[in-house]
Parts: structure tokens; sequence; C-alpha cells
């Protein structure tokens, strides 16, 4: 009898070993799939202009405004879910000048991210739950023959991911406000 419980015990110690590795290591994501992603228009506007601006009609965009001027236009794919933010951009062999990534979390924290395999630089821009850019760092990829070796965190609810070198180009920057898309809270 005590060596039949002591094989359950050391059966479910196995059984959570193998789990915690699982889910340290992101294999699940490889058993359990990302899912499709959603699509959406985020605009980014400046801080001191209180002008909106929109998107083309018919694009998925994020787009940076100065009043009716349109500085830089972005193509978004929406990470919504826990598989989603965690394999992020990791598959994706490069961005086209005008593509991206909005991670959504459920609540305002200090969110952590990194260049888990990725193949190229990013600016990784944090927005609070008020819409308001708070961080953004302009990220290389890891060194060779490493998965990531920094992190870069910032005080956000949602996170914006675009080629290196995005936010120079168009003059987003810290305080600018962010439109995100319509059913996103």
């Amino acid at each position: 009898m005590v060596r039949r419980a002591f094989v359950a015990l050391a059966g479910v110690v196995v059984a959570l070993a193998v789990g915690a590795l699982v889910m340290q290591s992101g294999l699940w994501v490889d058993i359990v799939g990302v899912g499709g992603y959603e699509t959406g228009t985020v605009t980014v506007t400046d801080s001191d202009n209180a002008t909106p601006c929109t998107a083309p009609p018919n694009r998925t965009a994020v787009s940076a405004c100065d009043g009716s001027r349109t500085l830089g236009t972005v193509d978004v794919r929406i990470a919504n879910t826990r598989s989603q933010r965690y394999t992020g951009l990791s598959d994706t062999e490069s961005l086209g000048p005008d593509e991206g990534m909005l991670f959504i979390h459920g609540e305002e924290d200090v969110q952590t991210y990194v260049m888990r395999d990725m193949d190229f630089a990013l600016d990784i821009i944090y927005i609070d739950a008020n819409r308001t850019i708070t961080t953004i760092h302009h990220a290389p990829p890891p060194p060779e023959g490493e998965s990531y070796s920094k992190r870069y965190s910032g005080r956000a609810k949602y996170v914006l991911e675009v080629n290196r070198g995005w936010t120079n180009r168009t003059g987003v920057g810290v305080g600018d406000t962010v439109e995100l898309p319509a059913g996103v809270e």
C-alpha cells in the first residue's frame, strides 16, 4: 500500500516537473498554437495637438499624426492571448517598413519584453491604460547564439512593436496619445 502511494506521488511530481518545463521553455506554444491574429487600426497623435487623424480607409494600420498631417502608417496584427503575446514576432523573419504588432494585456502594470529568437531590431512602445505612450525602447536582436539577452520594461496595458527607427522617423514620442481599434479595451 505504501509503495503504491509512493509510485502515485512520484508520478504526480514527474508530471508537475514536465508541465513546469514545458511552460518555462515555451514548448506549450508549439503544442497549443497561437491561433489567428485579429487586426485593427491604432492611431498615434501628438500630445500637443487634440486634432485626431485617421488611417487610410480599408487598412489595418497604425498611424502617427501631427494634426491632419500623417507622419507614418503601420499595418498591425493584434496579440491578445497569452500564447500570441509569448510568441509575438519571434516567428516573423522580417517586417516590412509599414508592419507591426499590438500586444494587449489584461491590466496596466510593468510589462517586460525580450527579443526572443528575433532576427531584426524593433522599437518597443509602451502605452498605459489612458492610452499615453510611457516608454520607448530601441531594441537590437539578441547576440548570435542567444535566444535573448536583455529585458525591456515599461508601464503599460498595451505594447506596440514596429521596426527599429520607426518612432524616430515619424516623430512619435513619450507623452503622445494612442487611439486603439474599436473593441480593444
